[in-house]
């Protein structure tokens, strides 16, 4: 009896190649790098630079040297990938937790697992996770926005993101209404254009989704992951605020701090680590999204995309295995 040997998911023939999707996503990103860089000068990019080379390079070495196969840094995967690990981290960051963060991402949350097409988890996420435990000091240290090319790291001033003001102040015993007119709570406005602190990927939900919907044209990502994960986290969210408007804050403020965006439209849509199935995709989308909320609402961390997309990774082949789409072909007949 002959065997087959099935090459990692996604398993779609088309006219688009890995190369064309990666360089579709980079290009998707352009809008977001671009609003980072303004914020945060040459910080953003020297976190950006340090990142996709520390990237490059780890691919390379690991491809050539350890598993002595063909080397793929030109498919734009290792690109990526830096470019969602520069995302999740604050542009002062010492450029040498940035390279061991790219080191992990590449070594264990990729090649580890065999290479593109085959890690069950977002290789970006389990860098940035890996950095936030060991190095937790420097990860949440966040740059006040400063002028385009403004002095560099060693007078840069650093604050609290709007999500941990938030978990501050309710730790302290304030009311939400309190703790937003705290001078140092970013606006509305602020929180949607990204003039608050926090990482690259944190600077503009506006920027962010105009790459999400160039995606979705592009027939890159589904939209149902990313609506789901942003639909309940406002639902969930809000229905909380409702309950008691005085503890828990309206949904929009979760929607445009913190990580949800890039989470929900960069990462969580990964073709490898996300589900087949299109039900398969609401299921995964609702879970992060409740895991996110509760992590916010109840946990120790103020943010809890990185986590929650990381935990629904996880479950992915449990949801494939129950929301297996329809078989197609001929059926023999049963007499």
């Amino acid at each position: 009896m002959s065997q087959f040997t099935i090459s990692g998911s996604p398993h779609v023939h088309g006219e688009e190649s890995v190369k064309k999707i990666m360089y579709t996503v980079v290009l998707a990103l352009v809008p977001a790098i671009l609003v980072s860089t303004y914020f945060f000068g040459i910080d953003a990019v020297r976190v950006l630079l340090i990142a996709v080379i520390s990237c490059l390079f780890f691919e390379w070495v690991i491809q050539k040297y350890l598993i002595k196969g063909p080397v793929t840094i030109t498919d734009g995967s290792a690109v990526v990938a830096g470019l969602l690990l520069a995302f999740n981290v604050p542009a002062n960051l010492p450029w040498w937790i940035l390279v061991i963060g790219a080191l992990v991402t590449i070594g264990i949350g990729k090649m580890s697992f065999g290479g593109l097409g085959k890690n069950p988890f977002n290789p970006a996420l389990v860098g940035r996770v890996f950095m936030l435990i060991s190095f937790p000091v420097q990860m949440t240290s966040w740059p006040v926005p400063k002028p385009l090319f403004a002095a560099g790291l060693t007078d840069a001033i650093t604050g609290p993101t709007a999500l941990g003001l938030l978990k501050e102040g309710l730790d302290a015993g304030k009311s939400v209404e309190q703790i937003l007119a705290d001078p140092s709570m970013p606006a509305y406005l602020d929180r949607l254009t990204g003039n608050m602190s926090g990482s690259l990927g944190e600077m503009s939900a506006i920027a962010l989704i105009i790459g999400g919907l160039f995606m979705v044209w592009r027939k890159v990502i589904d939209w149902q992951v990313p609506f789901s994960i942003i639909l309940t986290v406002f639902v969930f969210a809000g229905i909380f605020h409702l309950i008691d408007p005085t503890f828990y804050i309206d949904p929009t403020f979760h929607l445009f701090t913190g990580g949800l965006m890039l989470g929900a439209i960069y990462m969580a849509t990964d073709m490898v680590s996300s589900p087949m199935n299109i039900s398969g995709k609401w299921v995964y989308g609702i879970g992060i999204g409740l895991i996110t909320i509760i992590i916010r609402m109840w946990g120790a961390y103020p943010e809890g995309i990185s986590f929650a997309i990381l935990i629904m990774n996880a479950f992915v082949p449990l949801i494939n295995n129950s929301f297996k789409p329809k078989r197609f072909g001929l059926v023999a007949n049963k007499k």
